[in-house]
């Protein structure tokens, strides 16, 4: 069974019904005693970094995903749910993260040229930095992916599954072991996205 971490931010509902149509059970749950008992783990989010981070310390869930994790349990973040496994984010100040994941997470307009719109919303191609990364089983290079974001992990290369170009190469998608994130909105990403879900809850490996 999945376990979706319900902190009160993310597309909670929109997430379940994806694991509904590839058949695979999925519970939102905000109670520590389902994620551990859960075989995998979803950490959504949307928003802003901080807020969401403050929410999930609130909710004393973030104990139980660093403990689940760090026992090898595979967890996948969705956008400010990926966002939040890196160490910090400099959404409105600086704010601590999960720490799963070596990396920071800034202001994509930092990075990319004057004139291109942020957020970035819409549909983009993955470039497969690491197609061996479990996630990317049925997902081939340029696959394309929903994205609605203003922020992404940086520094953070040796982790980097994949990319998308937006005026530089912002990354898309992470692996640290059995620890998976991506920018972009599965759920929101048709086939490709299910495709991906589904390689999640299939996945057997190695811890981190």
């Amino acid at each position: 069974m999945i376990a979706i971490v319900d902190y009160g931010v993310g597309n909670l509902f929109s997430l379940k019904c994806s694991f509904a149509a590839i058949g695979v059970d999925a519970a939102v749950t905000g109670d520590a005693a389902v994620l551990h008992e859960a075989e995998r783990i979803l950490l959504p989010g949307v928003g802003a970094f901080g807020d969401a981070a403050a929410k999930l310390r609130e909710s004393g869930l973030d104990r139980v995903v660093i403990e689940e994790a760090k026992a090898g349990k595979p967890l996948l973040g969705v956008c400010v749910g990926m966002q939040l496994l890196f160490e910090r984010g400099f959404e409105y100040g600086e704010h601590a993260g999960l720490g799963l994941v070596p990396g920071e997470v800034r202001h994509i307009g930092e990075f990319i040229p004057a004139g291109l719109k942020i957020p970035q919303i819409g549909w983009n191609a993955l470039h497969l930095v690491k197609s061996s990364c479990p996630l990317f089983r049925y997902t081939k290079e340029g696959d394309y992916v929903y994205f609605v974001h203003s922020y992404a992990g940086f520094d953070c290369a040796d982790s980097t599954a994949a990319t998308v170009e937006y005026g530089a190469a912002l990354t898309a998608a992470v692996q640290r072991g059995n620890i998976f994130g991506t920018q972009f909105h599965p759920e929101k990403s048709g086939r490709v996205g299910l495709n991906i879900l589904r390689a999640f809850t299939e996945w057997e490996g190695t811890t981190c």
